[in-house]
């Protein structure tokens, strides 16, 4: 699904969320320092699309927060061993800018030395959960490194995101998605960990269907919206989401990392088939119960 010199779409963007909006928890938004921002651009310029925005992590939080997103869950990932540190500083540092704005994410290399020790240090400092992409990653979900990694989040009692859906893969990953990425393979998860909080972000693309009935069957695990109902990929199952089960399924933009504007999920959003009720839940309630979000930082 993701391959090189994939269409920019020139859409227009308007500077405040829609109007009437209940309020928005942006609960999938990507920070790096300035060096791994400028790679990953140039790997989308070569592997997928050009990203729109092209922003510093800085620039990133003000725009949301001036467009009107109430409050943003900020992600980075560790590519390859000896980062994860660095990089929990840096969203610490982040989030400190942002007092009761941003919720920040840890991240390690699963299996890497110390992993543990480097997510339980993390979780002490004031982070509130985990991110991990297993495409970039290249993890097996079932594995022993990563059993270890289910029991210290559930320890502290802290949620995973987890990008374990197959796709959009690429030829460009050091590993094949379809191969390490199934339904399948969390459910075992879920039911090992069964007060452990996930988060499967794009629908689980490409298995929409499959992950959708899996939120019927487990109350801990959780959906995000990002990019998969913003007609950008081509699906072969419609997503209508008033089919989803409504208080497990949470809006996120990817931003800065897309090809189109900013507020186009937003809008799509306000176009779909559901209530005033279930907005609200996708828009702000669902998120602030999986990331624990106090509410006067949404006000």
């Amino acid at each position: 699904m993701l391959k090189p010199n994939m269409p920019s779409v020139n859409d227009q963007e308007d500077t405040q969320v829609p109007a009437g909006f209940p309020a928005i928890i942006d609960a999938h938004v990507h920070i790096f320092p300035g060096k791994i921002f400028s790679a990953i651009w140039k790997w989308f310029d070569e592997n997928g699309w050009h990203i729109r925005y092209q922003m510093t992590s800085s620039r990133v939080i003000e725009f949301l927060l001036s467009h009107g997103v109430q409050h943003i869950i900020a992600f980075q990932y560790a590519h390859k061993p000896g980062i994860a540190n660095k990089l929990n500083e840096y969203m610490l540092d982040k989030c400190a800018e942002h007092s009761n704005k941003v919720t920040g994410m840890a991240t390690i290399y699963p299996g890497e030395e110390n992993a543990i020790d480097i997510l339980q240090n993390a979780f002490a400092s004031g982070l509130e959960g985990l991110k991990l992409h297993a495409h970039v990653q290249c993890f097996d979900m079932n594995s022993d490194d990563m059993m270890r990694v289910y029991e210290c989040c559930s320890e502290f009692n802290k949620p995973i995101v987890m990008h374990v859906g197959r796709e959009p893969k690429s030829t460009a990953y050091l590993c094949d998605p379809h191969k390490i990425c199934s339904v399948d393979k969390l459910e075992h998860v879920l039911q090992d960990f069964p007060n452990l909080k996930i988060c499967v972000p794009h629908l689980g693309l490409d298995e929409t269907v499959a992950y959708r009935k899996l939120i019927e069957k487990y109350d801990n695990l959780w959906l995000d919206t990002t990019m998969a109902i913003a007609g950008y990929f081509p699906l072969k199952d419609k997503i209508n989401l008033e089919h989803y089960r409504s208080d497990r399924v949470m809006y996120g933009s990817d931003f800065p990392n897309i090809p189109y504007a900013w507020d186009r999920e937003l809008k799509i959003l306000k176009r779909a088939n559901i209530s005033r009720d279930v907005l609200a839940k996708i828009t702000h309630e669902n998120a602030t119960e999986f990331f624990s979000i106090k509410g006067g930082s949404i006000s």
